[in-house]
């Protein structure tokens, strides 16, 4: 029986080969092909971030070092000249006077402060409106306090000068990595290919959600669980369910191995009658294995050699990871194997967050196998830990975390300290 450190390692070296077939491809930022992307090589910025001199705040723009001998009892009060609003062209700031200047605005040439329209005199600009750009004519304005040169003024290139790193290759694509692009003026951007998938859900049993059920089927939920999961590791999927028939599971793989990464499947790995995949896939070079988890024991894993045996398309052949076809073995299957070597192929952190926490009651586990139990956290901070069985989808869907009981481990008293997996991210 395989450890669960030793399949997590098959999978990894598996499935290695994959960053170096992946590449890049460009993705728009318009049509939202780059959220959630992760690029592929350094983006420089084409300009400066600001692209000019502006105002921090609505004020007046003016020169700092005539506010010099400025003070409650003895104010310096200056004409107002021209307004400088958003989008304004920039102009040249008249010796001795002071410009209205609102958030964002170009500063004016000459102008190296700003005095915030609350520390004014007065504290409104006067006669500016909708209607009217500027202040009448000789309208002027007072200031108690000297203002220290910069004051308000975010400079040219501040946020990022025009050549310097914007983003890094690696970054995954949010929304303020977009706006960033944007701001910059770049419109597509050289991004990690996906991972195309196959997924297959096999079993006579199965129909999809929407139909209604005879006596001994249920509804496809592998189908649905693992695709979501799939795609938030950044992975395209194509879906496809199987009946118990290893020619039909063949044909299926078949015909679709050439235009995937990666083949996942669910359920027919274990040592029924009807062991749909492993009938199907053994013979093609997927091996399947008992591994010392629970849920989740036993899996399947290897390359699918299909067509002429001394063909290049046969030697290269398929990855497959075949997982059990109860709905939480496969998906605990996939978190322990699959996800951390996805999000990895990704650019993307491979772990989820850990932390060790008490239990809240005590807990046992089967000694010879590495038990995951699902679980949530108190109000105190410590896990509450659900019941084992490997149909409880519900439970699974409630829980917060992910509980490792390890080999070796059969019983453990409340208080005692476990490693966990946060799921509620």
């Amino acid at each position: 029986m395989r450890s669960y450190a030793e399949h997590r390692r098959a999978v990894t070296e598996l499935l290695a080969p994959l960053e170096s077939r992946l590449g890049a491809e460009e993705a728009g930022l318009a049509a939202g092909d780059a959220l959630g992307r992760v690029l592929a090589a350094d983006v420089d910025c084409p300009i400066d971030l600001p692209g000019f001199d502006n105002s921090q705040m609505d004020g007046y723009a003016l020169r700092a070092a005539e506010l010099a001998g400025a003070a409650p009892g003895s104010p310096v009060r200056l004409p107002i000249g021209p307004t400088s609003a958003a989008g304004d062209h920039v102009f040249e700031l008249a010796p001795g006077t002071a410009s209205p200047v609102m958030t964002g605005a170009p500063i004016p040439r000459g102008a190296d402060a700003v005095v915030p329209i609350e520390s004014a005199d007065p504290p409104a600009f006067i006669g500016i409106s909708g209607a009217r750009h500027d202040s009448p004519v000789q309208s002027t304005v007072g200031f108690a306090a000297p203002v220290e040169p910069g004051a308000f003024v975010r400079r040219t290139g501040s946020d990022v000068a025009a050549g310097a790193l914007l983003l890094a290759a690696g970054t995954r694509l949010g929304p303020a990595q977009l706006g960033a692009l944007a701001a910059a003026g770049v419109t597509t951007v050289r991004v990690r290919r996906r991972l195309r998938v196959l997924l297959v859900s096999t079993g006579h049993e199965l129909r999809p959600p929407a139909a209604e059920l005879r006596p001994g089927q249920i509804h496809d939920a592998n189908s649905t669980m693992l695709s979501a999961a799939l795609r938030g590791c950044g992975a395209d999927v194509v879906e496809a369910v199987s009946p118990d028939d290893a020619d039909s599971l063949r044909q299926a793989i078949a015909s679709a191995a050439d235009r995937v990464d990666l083949v996942v499947t669910s359920g027919g790995v274990s040592e029924g009658a009807f062991e749909v995949v492993r009938e199907a896939l053994g013979p093609l070079g997927v091996a399947f294995e008992k591994v010392a988890i629970q849920p989740g024991g036993p899996q399947g894993l290897g390359l699918a050699r299909f067509g002429d045996p001394h063909g290049a398309e046969a030697a290269a052949g398929v990855p497959v990871v075949a997982f059990p076809g109860n709905p939480v073995s496969a998906l605990v299957s996939f978190e322990l194997f699959l996800r951390p070597v996805l999000r990895r192929l990704e650019g993307l952190a491979p772990d989820r967050h850990r932390a060790t926490l008490p239990l809240a009651h005590e807990v046992v586990s089967p000694l010879a196998k590495h038990q995951v139990r699902r679980g949530v956290i108190d109000g105190d901070g410590a896990v509450e830990v659900g019941a084992p069985s490997s149909h409880l989808l519900h439970a699974y869907a409630q829980a917060t975390v992910l509980v490792h009981l390890p080999v070796g481990v059969d019983r453990l008293p409340a208080g005692a300290p476990v490693d966990v997996w946060r799921i509620d991210d």
